[in-house]
């Protein structure tokens, strides 16, 4: 695949040219997928009674973390959350097992994220010079290390404060909740996920600032109103007390400052770069 991508340097790919060369790499992405997706369905006893069934039991680690803390600062169980276990229900007469093959699914798309990421590296990497190439040398573990981060913080922070908010919230006490469990974990899937491709915004930014379509002034600039979105959001989904909020807000934020700082590190090395070559131009 690369010799003939490489034979065909000179002229211009053409557009089944370029799916030819991408086939392999589709066609190992999709064997790993499966590979991880059979292995995750036979392991559904872990992966749904253990992982995904976590966030909901007051022995969850942030659950207890949480209580301890409460106790401890407080005195009392103001900060608790998911001290009881509720029951979930099925409706479908195919329901359970539906859920079973696309929990599969989810865990095989968050395992194999590093895999898929270096066969789509793989697949551009022949098109780049050879200055791109060592500036891309990190790319897969960079995004990986940012899902990973953003996938372990939805899960250990932001799901369980969801669990515990929506599954006590009350519009009439009139109204029992009877929670079904492909509503329980689409949630603790979907905010999971959404925090691990919220985690992608520093590497977003740096693409961004080194096409010269953002910077670190604009960034500070809209600080403010960054900040007040971040705690909408928070409210949204945490809780209604000021703890929980701080807690879900402050490593958000922490997110954002580190997209002004990557900006600028970047506007300074572009700057750096064209001094470079307005100095060898001349000597030239």
């Amino acid at each position: 695949m690369s010799d003939k991508r490489e034979k065909s340097s000179d002229n211009e790919m053409t557009f089944f040219e370029h799916i030819e060369a991408l086939r392999p790499h589709l066609v190992r992405g999709v064997m790993a997928l499966i590979v991880v997706m059979i292995a995750a369905f036979i392991g559904k006893k872990f992966i749904i009674d253990t992982i995904l069934m976590g966030p909901q039991s007051p022995d969850f680690p942030t659950n207890r973390w949480l209580c301890d803390f409460s106790y401890a600062v407080f005195g009392d169980n103001r900060v608790c959350i998911n001290q009881m276990k509720f029951n979930m229900v099925n409706t479908a007469l195919a329901g359970q097992f539906n859920l079973h093959m696309q929990v599969a699914l989810a865990t095989a798309i968050a395992v194999a994220v590093p895999y898929l990421l270096w066969e789509i590296w793989r697949f551009v990497v022949p098109a780049l010079t050879e200055h791109e190439r060592r500036k891309s040398r990190m790319f897969v573990l960079y995004v990986s290390l940012c899902f990973f981060a953003g996938l372990c913080f939805g899960y250990f922070l932001i799901a369980p404060l969801s669990v515990s908010f929506f599954a006590g919230y009350q519009a009439s006490p009139e109204i029992t909740n009877m929670i079904d469990v492909r509503s329980y974990l689409s949630t603790v899937l979907s905010v999971s996920i959404a925090c691990a491709v919220v985690f992608q915004l520093p590497l977003l930014v740096y693409f961004l600032a080194r096409m010269g379509l953002i910077t670190a002034s604009f960034l500070r600039r809209y600080r403010r109103h960054a900040l007040i979105l971040l705690c909408i959001i928070s409210a949204i989904i945490t809780p209604p007390d000021i703890f929980s909020l701080l807690l879900v807000v402050i490593p958000l934020y922490g997110l954002y400052e580190c997209s002004i700082l990557l900006a600028g590190r970047v506007e300074r090395q572009k700057a750096r770069e064209e001094a470079a070559e307005n100095v060898a131009g001349p000597a030239a």
